[in-house]
């Protein structure tokens, strides 16, 4: 799907938002700067977290309480193997989990999660004032067997 604007991609992460439940895990891949964590900020608004949804860049492991259950964003860029990311001793079946950068780091973390590959566009026109993004979304394991409601976002 082609997400026009930030607040396009803020919206899509909102849409996803209303799917997810406490034990949910998404992974959000794409290079600096094409909206993962605009992605996530949409998907906090939508949750009702409290305080700002920033980038966990320099700590790796952000928690934002919300009801039911606290989205916990997570930056694994600097991380090397699923080992390292397991010792952030994150509550995977308590929380809904947000991991940037976190491609080839899921292996055993859960039976399912939500993948979302964000591409920016390059040699675009340099006029543009924003350029849209492709967002591909794909399920994986028994949880997003069904994904019919991405129909509503253009898919």
């Amino acid at each position: 799907m082609i997400v026009e604007s930030p607040e396009a991609m803020g919206a899509l992460g909102a849409l996803v938002a209303r799917q997810l439940r406490a034990g949910d895990l998404v992974m959000l891949n794409g290079e600096l700067g094409a909206g993962k964590t605009t992605f996530t900020r949409g998907l906090g608004e939508q949750l009702g977290v409290r305080g700002a949804v920033t980038s966990p860049t320099f700590v790796l492991a952000r928690t934002h309480p919300a009801e039911p259950a606290p989205l916990v964003h997570v930056d694994a860029y600097r991380l090397g193997s699923a080992m390292e990311l397991d010792d952030l001793d994150i509550d995977y079946a308590g929380s809904i989990v947000v991991v940037e950068w976190g491609a080839g780091l899921l292996d055993g973390v859960a039976e399912s999660w939500l993948e979302l590959d964000i591409d920016r566009p390059h040699g675009g026109d340099p006029e543009a004032e924003v350029e849209p993004r492709t967002v591909t979304i794909t399920g994986h394991g028994p949880r997003w067997a069904e994904m019919g409601w991405l129909d509503a976002a253009g898919s």
